[in-house]
This record gives C-alpha cells, sequence and structure tokens, in this order.
C-alpha cells in the first residue's frame, strides 16, 4: 500500500486508499461525509468527516493513528477518537453508522448518470493519479465544488479515481438526541480540503491517493 516513487531528484512516498466515501446533507444543515476504506496504509477502517451548520469542522475517527493520518491531510477544528461502526447492508442498499454522538442511516439508490460514465474508468492504482489529472477538468465543469486533484495539507498531493455512483435517496441523521432532518443537499460545499463532495448526496467507488515528499513513518509504526 506504501509504495516509494521517483519524482525528478526527489523521492516520495505514495498512500492508497481503497473504498467509497458518502456525501449527503441534511435539512438541519449538517454535512457528513463518510469513508467506507477496505484497504488503506492503516488497514480497513470508516470514519466521518462532518461540518455542523454553523461552519464547525469535525473528524469522527476510530482510532488515534486514523486520527493522526486524516488530521495531517485535512483541515478540521475538532479531531475526536470514538467508536466508529458502519455496516453495510448490499442486499437491502443501507448503510447503518455509529460514530460517537452521530447516528446516520443511509439508503443507497440506482446507479446515477455519472455512475454510469464512472464505470468506463480504468481501476488501476498505478494509472490512478493520470487518470484523475485527466478528468479533473470535466469534474470541475459537471460537479459543482468537486476536483480530481489538488495539493492537500502541508503541501501534499492528492488525486481521487472515482469508478462508479449511486444516489443516496434518503437519510436518517441524529447528533445525540437532536434529529438533523431529512435528505438535502451538500450545500454549501464541505471545507475540509481541496474538494468537496458532489452537492447531490451520493456514495462513490474510489481510488484515493496521497503523495508525500521524503518517507515519514505512518502513525502507529
Amino acid at each position: 500500500m506504501r509504495a516509494p516513487a521517483g519524482l525528478g531528484s526527489r523521492t516520495v512516498d505514495r498512500w492508497v486508499f481503497d473504498g467509497h466515501i458518502a456525501g449527503t446533507g441534511t435539512q438541519e444543515g449538517t454535512r457528513i461525509v463518510v469513508g467506507r476504506w477496505l484497504a488503506s496504509p492503516v488497514g480497513p477502517f470508516a470514519d466521518v468527516m462532518v461540518e455542523r451548520a454553523d461552519g464547525t469542522r469535525l473528524l469522527l475517527a476510530p482510532r488515534d493513528d486514523v486520527a493522526e493520518l486524516v488530521a495531517a491531510t485535512y483541515d478540521f477544528d475538532a479531531v475526536h477518537v470514538v467508536p466508529v461502526v458502519l455496516a453495510a447492508d448490499e442486499v437491502r442498499r443501507r448503510w447503518r453508522l455509529r460514530a460517537g454522538p452521530l447516528t446516520a442511516d443511509l439508503t443507497i439508490g440506482p446507479r446515477t448518470a455519472v455512475g454510469h460514465l464512472l464505470t468506463l474508468v480504468p481501476r488501476s492504482r498505478a494509472a490512478a493519479p493520470l487518470v484523475a489529472s485527466a478528468v479533473d477538468p470535466v469534474a470541475r465543469l459537471l460537479l459543482d465544488g468537486v476536483r480530481t486533484r489538488g495539493t492537500a495539507g502541508r503541501g501534499r498531493r492528492e488525486w481521487y479515481t472515482a469508478t462508479d455512483q449511486h444516489a443516496v435517496t434518503a437519510v436518517r441523521a441524529l447528533w445525540g438526541s437532536e434529529d438533523l432532518g431529512a435528505l438535502a443537499p451538500v450545500d454549501p460545499p464541505v471545507r475540509f480540503g481541496f474538494s468537496s463532495v458532489p452537492s447531490a448526496p451520493t456514495v462513490t467507488r474510489v481510488l484515493t491517493t496521497i503523495e508525500i515528499a521524503a518517507s515519514p513513518s505512518l502513525p502507529g509504526h
């Protein structure tokens, strides 16, 4: 998962995260971005980036090493290490999320029009940065706020390669005992990094590649 690559005379590491990103808004104004990572440099995990209605940006991470890795790449006002449990029911097309104060049940709908196009994208880890760079101008035109390449935190370069997408058709979300209301667009766009998720609530299959200079140890290593 962690492979050094040459960049001129500079040595870099590329970290690859393979999984899904779900982005949804709520009527109350809280926007939720769930990462379901099937493979990563620190193993499988789920994490949640939350932007509350007042603009406060929170990371809910399941372990210290995950919190350190994600917070080193994205921007948050607070980071909380809490139990994060994500159960994906592939038959009933539902995600059941429990993450600290957040409870969210997502209903997954049909493949989107963009998703049909994305199934044509090559799913190669080696080619992912090239594919993301090629797709970026199209993503900027078609998906408001979405970028597939850019500079992440601390000057790290980042690429997103999406290969499928399905609509989120319903959400039931609570923050503590507060009902966050019905499904809504991700509007305004979230502000964790250089890119937002699509404004229409979706689950997107992605390869995320983060490139960092030198060779720092992974958290916990």
